[in-house]
């Protein structure tokens, strides 16, 4: 592996390109778009605010940068630097803006979720949608980027309505069957549109295009619920993480489920392994360095070092007891990920914060735990390869593949701690992102597996 010289970036908004050839960053006010394999700066735009949300459009010839206390949304032109678009949408507010996926049209959200407002950049045409509800994930659109799901509130009863994108029609307006409806997601094939209850109530509708009921599907009652949910890229699977500590497997067919994934504190089950990170400091004879070189060395020299080791059967996993008289308690399944060949499932239970698992899901089984020495703070998987990418708020790097665990020392001075990370689309590279810094991270060539 081979890691670039940091750079600046504020609230973590650092986005590579559909395209994969360019890298946008924002430094307070300012957007720097870089050549993502040069990383030299090709254009520099600078914000009336500072930039809060930060978006490409989907064919990578604009930038959009929103700016919520203010109101405005700017957007940036990579072929035309000295165009620019500015939004205001004034006193109604703003608290969220994103592209559709013709990148032509900016939706907005007011404050108070009492509008979407859709505005196009082609015809300057304004068209407003009334009633969007304020949820965990009110809007989705589809991967074809046909049709736009909208989740609404109005008489005190949810909605959903299914518009078609080129011309923003209503296509579907259904009623569901929720109390509190807390997000829709489309299926990565577009066929199924999967709508969830708040926590409070465990159910999850799933609904055809066009708006038929498909299944519904409700593990238990009485009790908090449904805390993540993900589609498998094939559409075959859907899994359903909950406060129970369960995953739950749905399949495409009959919508029912086919298995159910534990996390249970003592793993013994034979066809999973178990790696536990250990570290070690490493031993530097101070009086062979003078005062000098211990400054002009940096703390990289005086890092801890890790590994992993594989420890023998059976496992105590580390389990936090959460309080559960606060709210939003640190249990249950908070994260989970298909790798993009379908083949694994890697999720994190909240109240074993240091702990990933991967799941084979040919044989629905568990197939390795990866124990960390600090909590998790994000996965994700390659884009072409089974292979997981994970880092817990040190100078470290951490990958899995079928193959192993790795731990790899950032070498990145000041004390650079990696608090997510994120793929480079073909795979070949990784975005590292700190505090208020970033570094890229480049796969060695050939490199399919760790080794």
């Amino acid at each position: 592996m081979n890691f670039s010289e940091v750079f600046k970036q504020s609230n973590q908004l650092c986005r590579v390109s559909p395209d994969g050839n360019y890298l946008a960053t924002c430094v307070q006010y300012r957007l720097v778009v870089r050549d993502v394999n040069t990383l030299q700066i090709l254009h520099l735009y600078t914000c009336l605010d500072q930039i809060v949300h930060m978006e490409w459009s989907s064919d990578s010839l604009f930038v959009l940068c929103a700016m919520y206390k203010r109101g405005l949304v700017q957007v940036w032109s990579l072929e035309q630097p000295d165009w620019y678009c500015k939004i205001d949408e004034g006193s109604i507010g703003l608290v969220s803006s994103r592209w559709s996926p013709d990148g032509r049209h900016i939706l907005n959200t007011t404050e108070f979720h009492l509008r979407v407002t859709v505005w196009s950049l082609c015809t300057k045409a304004v068209s407003y949608i009334k009633y969007p509800k304020a949820c965990q994930k009110g809007i989705d659109f589809s991967r074809d980027g046909c049709y736009m799901a909208l989740a609404e509130r109005r008489d005190c009863r949810d909605y959903v309505s299914v518009f078609v994108c080129d011309d923003w029609h209503l296509l579907r307006h259904f009623e569901t069957e929720t109390q509190d409806l807390a997000g829709v997601e489309w299926s990565p094939n577009g066929c199924v549109l999967a709508v969830w209850d708040s926590c409070l109530e465990y159910k999850v509708l799933l609904y055809s295009l066009d708006g038929r009921l498909l299944s519904t599907f409700s593990a238990y009652e009485w009790s908090l619920g449904i805390k993540s949910l993900a589609w498998s890229p094939s559409s075959q699977f859907l899994a359903i993480g909950s406060y129970d500590e369960k995953v739950r497997i749905l399949n495409h067919i009959t919508w029912k489920k086919v298995t159910e994934f534990d996390h249970p504190a003592t793993i013994n089950n034979t066809k999973a392994v178990v790696y536990k990170e250990v570290e070690r400091k490493p031993v530097v004879g101070s009086a062979d360095l003078s005062i000098q070189q211990h400054i002009s060395m940096g703390s990289t020299l005086f890092n801890t070092q890790s590994k992993y080791e594989i420890c023998p059967l059976p496992v105590q996993v580390p389990v936090v007891k959460p309080d559960l008289d606060r709210a939003n308690p640190k249990v249950g399944v908070s994260s989970m990920a298909f790798s993009s060949d379908n083949r694994y499932l890697a999720t994190k239970n909240d109240n074993m914060a240091c702990v990933v698992w991967v799941w084979d899901m040919q044989r629905l089984g568990l197939l390795a735990v990866l124990e960390q020495t600090s909590a998790v703070r994000c996965f994700q998987w390659d884009p072409r390869r089974p292979r997981l990418a994970l880092c817990t708020g040190n100078a470290k790097l951490y990958l899995w593949s079928p193959a192993g665990c790795v731990s790899v020392q950032v070498p990145a001075e000041g004390g650079f701690q990696v608090q997510s990370v994120n793929w480079h689309c073909s795979g070949d590279s990784l975005i590292l992102l700190g505090k208020e810094q970033l570094c890229l991270c480049y796969m060695e060539v050939g490199e399919e597996d760790v080794k």
